[in-house]
């Protein structure tokens, strides 16, 4: 089992940036691959960004790309998501999840096996 802790989300208004962090415990020596994930309350989970815990391999949903950015800090057991030029539309709750699975970068949209509880985003207009 890995267990995920989210941090840093927060009510900013929009074209503000936010830093949201991710701290790994457990079993996170099998982890490949860790990333972001955002829920509108009624709506269902979408991919954010994702990156391989070896390497340098990333991912991003579209609607992210160019104003997002996933990075990870292997000593620390944590991955971040830099998050600038928000919009209103970013406002969702944000989790952190890990796989263990050796997949293309660009196939963990479909979601990870481990998640954790979420941070709430909140970007007014």
């Amino acid at each position: 089992q890995v267990q995920l802790a989210e941090s840093g989300g927060g009510l900013v208004q929009a074209g503000d940036s936010l830093r949201l962090s991710c701290a790994a415990s457990g079993r996170t020596w099998n982890t490949v691959a860790m990333g972001w994930f955002r829920q509108v309350p009624g709506k269902e989970r979408t991919f954010v960004a994702a990156i391989k815990w070896y390497g340098t391999s990333t991912s991003y949903a579209d609607s992210v790309k160019g104003r997002f950015t996933i990075s990870r800090d292997s000593a620390k057991n944590s991955v971040y998501l830099q998050m600038n030029s928000l919009k209103p539309e970013d406002t969702a709750v944000y989790y952190c999840a890990a796989d263990p699975k050796l997949l293309p970068i660009d196939s963990y949209y479909n979601g990870m096996e481990y998640w954790g509880k979420g941070t709430l985003v909140t970007v007014s207009s």
